[in-house]
């Protein structure tokens, strides 16, 4: 059973002088430091007093008592000297080679060794005596201070069964204040299962995520991996400030002066992972604006981005992080597509209601029938009875002259109730396109796991043309 405490390091094993109830006196002193543990005498009969063949091997756990081999822990021998002195465990061949095919090979293989001690620099006395205990007893004892020792000995000595305790212990203890230091570890020790959990955790908590401590303390690549993902709950100027914090640490860590261009320099290509797009401008003008980490060019261009049409290409991802759960679903209300739609200024509208919550992330758009051709569009969602609207975005999209839909995304997700009328607009500047006809009034949207209903209404008022039967905004692209 694992226990919340250390190990310790120099705990004796089973066979120790309390329960032999024997030992032998102590020898010299040894130039290299003290002996762990102490010698002992052979015990009569300690045999019959084991009733298992687990309780024999647990007995010989730690314990001189036929032990034919003895391991050193430490920086080597003169650095050991230095500090005091290494510690020698005991152990037996056999009951290692049994346990671990790298201490098969390291006895039993062609460049087997004789030595009688073996010198280990790179493992933790309390993460080896881990080991140990496993391989003898099938004992699990890892804590907060050496489960990750442990794991790390666990797959040098190709112990499975010991690595996955050291994951599953993490597993239980991972929180939001920890997940970036377990998700570097897990990515350095090749653990993919304890890697994912890690990135759910910063998922659903991302703020307290990049608030702990261990947040400056990640790699580059971990940086990346995290700011790559479309599922981060937070805003983007927020995590524009998170990362200008860890480079301030990079710097220090890289012993460079913490300056606008070091800070640009060690950052590299995780600066092209923010969305600035998905800002406000006035949350662009506050931080990364006046952060000195941007060139000026690339400021003109994202407050360009932000303010005139059509708006020039930004090397900037602008995709909206959806912040949802799950995998990515879309009705289109349309069977049939046809030619020509024209554009005046005039929204196009469809009213909608669905059966179940979900959350709308973006619009499916056809493009034009004269080939390839840009478009700028506003998209909006409006709640029909309080006319309120509850997102909108002011963006374009390039199409390739097919009958294809085209996505148009919102900055974030939009909330929709069940049994609630929403309208859905779109207002397009572009050339005639294609259109959809022979609309329908009810699409089920079915997967393994729900069941979603939608029902199309035309929109009254100020309308380009669109109704159930024809028109624009073929497609709605959701969560559950």
């Amino acid at each position: 059973m694992a226990s919340l405490g250390p190990a310790d390091p120099g705990e004796q094993g089973p066979g120790s002088e309390a329960e032999a109830g024997a030992s032998g006196p102590p020898p010299p002193p040894s130039p290299l430091g003290p002996l762990l543990p102490l010698q002992r005498e052979p015990l009569y009969n300690w045999q019959a007093t084991k009733a298992s063949l687990k309780e024999r091997f647990a007995f010989l756990f730690n314990s001189e008592l036929l032990s034919d081999v003895r391991f050193v822990l430490g920086k080597g021998r003169a650095a050991a000297a230095a500090a005091g002195g290494p510690q020698r465990i005991p152990a037996h061949r056999f009951v290692l080679a049994a346990g671990s095919a790298v201490f098969d090979a390291m006895f039993n293989g062609g460049m087997a060794t004789t030595s009688a001690e073996i010198e280990l620099p790179d493992v933790e006395p309390a993460a080896f005596l881990a080991l140990l205990r496993f391989l003898y007893s099938d004992e699990v004892q890892i804590g907060p201070e050496t489960v990750m020792t442990t794991l790390y000995t666990a797959k040098k000595y190709a112990v499975p069964a010991l690595e996955a305790h050291c994951v599953e212990f993490l597993t239980k203890h991972l929180r939001a204040d920890n997940a970036f230091m377990l998700l570097t570890q897990a990515r350095l020790f090749d653990e993919p299962q304890l890697a994912s959990l890690c990135l759910d955790t910063i998922d659903k908590s991302t703020m307290d995520a990049i608030s702990a401590e261990g947040f400056t303390d990640i790699d580059i690549d971990t940086l990346c991996a995290v700011l790559e993902r479309d599922t981060l709950s937070i805003r983007e100027s927020r995590l524009f400030g998170a990362i200008v914090r860890w480079a301030e640490a990079e710097c220090q860590r890289q012993q460079l002066p913490v300056t606008f261009g070091n800070k640009q320099k060690v950052l590299g290509k995780a600066l092209s992972l923010i969305r600035f797009p998905l800002m406000t401008i006035e949350e662009f003008a506050a931080g990364p604006a006046q952060s000195g980490i941007l060139s000026d060019r690339e400021v003109v261009n994202l407050f360009l981005h932000f303010t005139v049409n059509p708006k020039p290409r930004v090397d900037y991802v602008d995709r909206p992080r959806c912040c949802l759960r799950g995998k990515e679903c879309c009705v289109n209300r349309f069977p049939q597509v046809e030619s020509r739609w024209g554009y005046s200024g005039t929204s196009d509208r469809i009213r909608f209601t669905v059966n179940r919550r979900i959350s709308i992330v973006g619009f499916g758009l056809y493009g034009s029938i004269h080939g390839p051709t840009d478009y700028q569009v506003n998209i909006q969602i409006i709640e029909y009875e309080k006319k309120q609207t509850l997102g909108q975005n002011d963006t374009g999209f390039s199409c390739d002259g097919s009958a294809s839909t085209f996505r148009v995304m919102f900055k974030e997700p939009i909330e929709i109730l069940p049994n609630v009328c929403y309208t859905a607009c779109a207002t397009l500047k572009g050339p005639d396109s294609h259109y959809g006809t022979k609309g329908l009034k009810k699409i089920v949207h079915e997967t393994p796991a729900s069941k979603t209903v939608f029902f199309f209404f035309s929109s009254p008022g100020n309308n380009n043309g669109t109704s159930i039967e024809d028109g624009q905004i073929p497609e709605i692209i959701f969560y559950t």
